[in-house]
């Protein structure tokens, strides 16, 4: 009795003192504590293996297998990838934006940036990462407008935890059979800057491009430089009613040496200023052994200096189920523009003086929570001898509803136009590039415009935690027209209807959609299936 008394004393005065002890502290957001004027003080990494063990639906043997095998990414790769440092004013802006950089890494399936302690005006933040898995081995295979691709490759997008893709790989595609060496890194040497390599050796000739850039990698940051240099060697098909009606040799070189300036984040507005060298050289040529084009592009060398400005305003919308399953999205509903000005000068090499133009112009809008709508134009071409030249204009728009439950309306709609295009030079529409119930390139001409309705169901299935799994029903219009290369055969407006499933997995670093498709022509001549199976790879839903 004595000792269940003394006990029952104990346990009464730790109650009573645990109900004395204040509630654990309940720190602000970023956005309270920026308003504040806190500073950063200790900055903790902490990346994570692919599965987490401690998931009971993630905890099996096998799972653990994985993880054993996975080279988890160093804790200093995604320290230099931090927008943020000790001693820095808090800046919910900057937070959002390193957020953002860090998930569209590759090897990265999930990151989290949190406040874990805060006083006198201090406050430590914890970067929480995820892994993917990164090693990507094995075969492909698709279809798309009655044609055939395959490929055997092994890709490590994460080498030895440093962030570093290495890939090998062979594929068979359309036009060509490639076998392909790349090279990547983001942050060379710890830096800011990327490096970029890729060497194919393909069945029509080679590609070799290669680039050297320290970026406008924030958009805070201050300068910019880089040089990029592309050598390519191929035959260049001609299409008509989706069949190869001519073939020519392509040689093309291109490089750019450039510097840019900025004052970074002015508000939510980034201006950047750059300046540069472009070169620019296609030669022609006609291929023994096949058919011969009508007439061949002419010979063009373009060299000379640039000026570029860019135009950004900082407005991101978070979003999920929009063109991944279940990933958080960053929706850019900002102003964004870009303009660049060349001169080609015959004393330089050039073929002749010619004013080079290009821009871009982006907007996103949402009238209500559940409404997003994007919208984008560009031009580009040359001014010479008086006149308009090679100039391509094209105007996009797309537009997201989002329904009960797990549903969602998307619409599409594009038109592109060429002026003055060379005589090769064509739009193309088929089943390789939104109209999925016709052959590939079924249609080409310097008109084109495409519509595309979609009702999407993104659903919460996830098989073995390894696949998000959805769905489209779809209704492609579209039509291309105007200029030397028109299907005769069928130079109409071309309508398909079809449905089909949606999977990604976003636990390895090649996360693309695949795309399983059945699609029926509505507007369809007897050379031409009734039905189109596609089996294709895309970024997006």
């Amino acid at each position: 009795m004595l000792l269940r008394w003394l006990l029952g004393i104990a346990l009464g005065a730790a109650i009573s003192a645990a109900a004395q002890q204040p509630p654990a502290q309940k720190l602000p957001t970023f956005a309270e504590m920026e308003a504040a004027g806190a500073v950063i003080g200790e900055v903790r990494v902490r990346t994570s293996d692919v599965f987490d063990m401690d998931d009971p639906k993630e905890s099996s043997t096998l799972y653990r297998w994985a993880n054993n095998l996975h080279i988890q990414t160093r804790a200093s790769v995604i320290e230099d990838a931090l927008l943020f440092k000790r001693g820095d004013r808090v800046s919910a802006a900057v937070i959002d934006e390193t957020e953002r950089t860090l998930r569209d890494r590759r090897y990265l399936y999930d990151v989290q940036i949190r406040p874990v302690a805060y006083r006198d005006g201090v406050v430590d933040i914890e970067v929480l990462t995820r892994d993917t898995w990164s090693l990507i081995p094995g075969a492909s295979a698709g279809r798309a407008g009655g044609e055939t691709t395959s490929g055997l490759r092994l890709r490590e997008y994460n080498f030895l935890g440093t962030g570093t893709t290495l890939g090998f790989g062979h594929s068979k595609g359309v036009d060509r059979s490639s076998n392909e060496v790349l090279l990547a890194n983001d942050h060379l040497f710890g830096t800011r800057t990327a490096l970029n390599m890729r060497f194919a050796r393909n069945s029509d000739g080679e590609r070799e491009a290669v680039s050297l850039v320290r970026p406008f990698y924030s958009l805070d940051a201050r300068w910019a430089a880089g040089v990029i240099a592309l050598k390519d060697n191929r035959i260049e098909p001609v299409y008509n009613a989706g069949n190869v009606a001519a073939e020519y040799r392509h040689r093309q070189t291109k490089a750019e040496a450039f510097a840019g300036l900025s004052h970074g984040r002015q508000g939510r507005w980034v201006q950047r200023y750059s300046i540069g060298v472009d070169l620019s050289e296609d030669t022609y040529a006609l291929e023994p052994g096949r058919i011969p084009p009508t007439a061949l592009p002419e010979d063009e060398k373009l060299v000379g200096p640039f000026l570029r400005y860019e135009l950004i305003e900082e407005q991101y919308q978070k979003a999920t189920n929009r063109e991944r399953i279940a990933v958080p999205e960053f929706i850019s509903l900002g102003w964004a523009a870009l303009v660049q000005l060349g001169w080609a000068d015959t004393g330089l090499g050039s073929t002749r003086d010619a004013l080079l133009y290009a821009a871009t112009v982006s907007r996103g809008f949402d009238p209500t929570p559940a409404q997003t709508l994007l919208a984008s134009a560009l031009i580009e071409g040359q001014y010479t001898d008086g006149r308009v030249r090679k100039q391509l204009f094209g105007v996009d728009g797309k537009y997201y509803l989002e329904q009960r439950g797990p549903w969602l309306f998307y619409a599409a709609a594009s038109a592109a136009v060429l002026t003055n295009p060379d005589v090769q030079d064509m739009l193309l529409l088929g089943g390789d590039n939104g109209l999925r119930g016709y052959p590939q390139r079924y249609q080409a001409g310097d008109k084109r415009v495409l519509l595309t309705l979609e009702e999407r169901v993104y659903t919460s299935w996830f098989p073995f935690h390894l696949f998000r799994v959805g769905a489209a029903a779809f209704l492609d219009v579209g039509r291309a027209w105007g200029g030397p290369h028109v299907n005769t055969s069928n130079p109409g407006w071309l309508t398909n209807v079809g449905a089909g499933l949606r999977f990604t997995s976003p636990r390895t670093s090649r996360s693309d959609v695949l795309h399983i498709d059945v699609a029926f022509p509505l507007n369809r001549t007897p050379d031409i299936d009734n039905v189109q199976v596609l089996v294709t790879g895309r970024a997006t839903f």
